[in-house]
């Protein structure tokens, strides 16, 4: 890997370069976070929460706080969110269905250790079957990685009888089976859309897949 060559974080699914001098430091280490989720999964939570690791850049909002703190956005869509801090480690999912800003159904879960793609991509999963089939919907999920995966890769790696060109497909389990239930849902479309940006019901199932960690809702 040359110096400039560029990483897609595992935690956020954001492209970034890593230091030439920290790679001249440790020959031969790829790193898989980028530098902010790095350093976010080693903060301290606020009081109150219960788990002792922060969620990497989470503002660890209940549910009332996001409403009231943002406006921005798409008011309908289903809106897809999954963390885990440490990553591996304790992680939840968040899936929130709107429509013209009203909250139609909206689900959760949490994994006591897990890693951030899988609960990522869980919360796709969860996600579209909050819609009714036939139902025409856009499913956001603030993890290029996993948007990429299904809207990208997959088609290639199931030609392949669900293999990548390299190996095996990393969390196989979870990355076929949302796949078949996106292909079989042409009503639906996938798209991402920016962490912490102003999104309200980004923000919103953020603090679902978060909630885990928080002894309020």
């Amino acid at each position: 890997m040359s110096d400039t060559t560029p990483l897609t974080c595992a935690s956020c699914g954001q492209t970034f370069t890593p230091s030439p001098d920290l790679l001249a430091r440790y020959p031969g280490w790829t790193p898989k976070e980028c530098p902010r989720c790095y350093r976010g999964g080693r903060t301290r939570t606020r009081s109150g929460s219960r788990d002792a690791a922060a969620l990497a850049g989470e503002e660890q909002l209940t549910l009332a706080e996001v409403l009231d703190k943002y406006a921005g956005g798409p008011d309908s869509g289903v809106f897809t969110d999954g963390a885990a801090s440490p990553n591996p480690g304790p992680g939840g999912w968040g899936a929130v269905y709107v429509v013209d800003g009203e909250v139609v159904a909206q689900d959760r879960g949490h994994e006591p250790h897990t890693t951030n793609n899988r609960m990522e991509l869980t919360a796709l999963l969860h996600g579209i079957e909050l819609v009714p089939a036939g139902t025409p919907a856009v499913v956001y999920s603030d993890s290029n990685l996993a948007v990429r995966t299904i809207n990208e890769w997959a088609a290639g790696w199931a030609a392949r009888g669900w293999r990548r060109k390299t190996g095996p497909v990393e969390n196989l389990d979870l990355v076929r089976p949302l796949y078949e239930a996106v292909s079989a849902r042409p009503e639906l479309d996938v798209r991402w859309i920016k962490a912490h940006a102003g999104n309200r019901w980004n923000e919103y199932a953020d603090s679902l897949a978060t909630a885990y960690a928080r002894d309020q809702l």
